[in-house]
């Protein structure tokens, strides 16, 4: 069996052992992904009607739901602020909204401590729905059932998007929690 010098040794293991990830990665990934995602549909898309489900909200509900503890209470009020900014609402119903469906959240993680991924999926549709009627009624815009009829496929998508939206959520964690390399 050969030998490795000592110094090749501890360069193939040191590689791997005592790392620590960077911490703007640590503390910036899911900040930055959900304002992100809240920009996306803005940028992508330029359409009368809003064709595109509220992926900001989706990515803060999939980062709530993947890693229940990384996101505090308090922080649906700057990242509502940043997406009603940018989305184009009257400025403070995302505030609002998020800093909601975060407690609410936060309460349900209390009362169900062993969620599966079933019920995140169902919690997320049934949330995302409720933030879908509550900024369209938010909008100012006339409440018709024709509005319901055509703004219903983006309630449906943002429900279809959640699974989609927490596989992101876990590459990104990965990624947020990757160490960090040996610059050689």
């Amino acid at each position: 069996m050969e030998q490795l010098d000592p110094r090749a040794r501890a360069d193939i293991y040191g590689q791997r052992i005592n790392r620590e990830p960077y911490p703007w990665r640590v503390r910036g990934v899911p900040y930055a992904s959900i304002m992100l995602a809240s920009l996306v549909p803005v940028l992508l898309i330029a359409d009368v009607m809003p064709l595109a489900p509220p992926l900001g909200f989706l990515m803060l509900l999939g980062w709530r739901m993947v890693r229940p503890g990384l996101l505090p209470l308090w922080a649906g009020a700057p990242l509502g602020a940043f997406d009603d900014l940018v989305s184009g609402q009257p400025f403070g119903s995302a505030i609002l909204l998020w800093s909601l469906v975060m407690i609410a959240i936060e309460l349900i993680e209390t009362r169900f401590p062993w969620r599966g991924f079933w019920q995140d999926w169902f919690t997320a549709g049934v949330m995302a729905t409720a933030y879908w009627l509550a900024t369209l009624l938010v909008s100012g815009a006339p409440m018709t059932q024709a509005l319901l009829l055509v703004a219903l496929p983006q309630a449906l998508m943002a429900i279809l998007l959640y699974p989609i939206m927490a596989r992101m959520v876990a590459s990104l964690d990965r990624f947020r929690l990757a160490r960090a390399r040996r610059i050689s």
